[in-house]
């Protein structure tokens, strides 16, 4: 198996080093990831300029470092690679989960995989900079990489978010009843108005979605589609608002 790691955090991140590790178990494995952090960029590609990449060592990897954005460096490895069977995205240093799913650029180079037919696989968890490492995680990791990698899932594109000391396992749905993006006032040192936007924490979550799932310290796996139709509105209004 041919397996393709991507992330949106940068080549260097911690997470794609464990993840490319873990994945090593499951096939030959090759690391194409942003030469700088690329995080919130959503499905941004880069038309209008020419990319380049870099070889670099991850471990015992070999790396290609990318001055362009996380569904760039999907498209540039699936090019240059004779077969890719699966992309992977992550581990992202920070959950993505429910509207947040809008703007992941981890996600976005799962999706890009999903966009050109092969299957896409988004992995994120809590930043590890206050809690060491993902040695808590990785039994379940494991088990969720052979369970979307060998199973057979029907969906070509899954969403998994890990709690840094899970207790099991869940499949969810993406939670989209409130949006967490915020934007907050401020001022620099010189007195100037600027204006963060910000996420905040969220209280209710509704039972089976993704934000559900973390607050029972269970791992969060969401297949996803690429088509955004709301098949309901459409055949309802189709009939109610016909136009002649």
């Amino acid at each position: 198996m041919h397996i393709l790691i991507a992330n949106d955090d940068g080549v260097f991140s911690p997470g794609i080093a464990a993840l490319a590790k873990l994945a090593s178990e499951f096939g030959e494995v090759r690391i194409v990831a942003p030469d700088v952090e690329q995080s919130s960029i959503g499905q941004a590609i880069s038309p209008s300029r020419p990319l380049s990449y870099r070889r670099v060592r991850i471990g015992a990897f070999e790396a290609f470092r990318v001055n362009g954005t996380p569904s760039d460096c999907v498209a540039l490895g699936i090019h240059h690679w004779e077969r890719v069977d699966v992309v992977l995205s992550g581990i992202n240093q920070g959950l993505n989960v429910g509207n947040a799913c809008w703007h992941s650029g981890t996600l976005a180079a799962a999706k890009q995989a999903a966009l050109f037919g092969v299957r896409g696989i988004a992995l994120s968890a809590p930043s590890i900079e206050d809690h060491g490492d993902y040695e808590l995680l990785m039994p379940s990791a494991r088990r969720v990489l052979h369970t979307l990698l060998t199973q057979k899932p029907l969906a070509l594109l899954h969403n998994v978010n890990f709690p840094l000391d899970p207790k099991g396992i869940a499949w969810t749905k993406q939670s989209v009843r409130h949006y967490d993006g915020k934007i907050v006032p401020a001022q620099d040192p010189y007195g100037r108005k600027v204006f963060w936007f910000a996420a905040l924490p969220i209280e209710a979550v509704e039972p089976g979605t993704d934000r559900w799932a973390l607050t029972q310290d269970l791992v969060s796996i969401t297949p996803l589609r690429l088509d955004l139709t709301d098949q309901d509105c459409l055949s309802e209004d189709s009939k109610r608002l016909a136009f002649d």
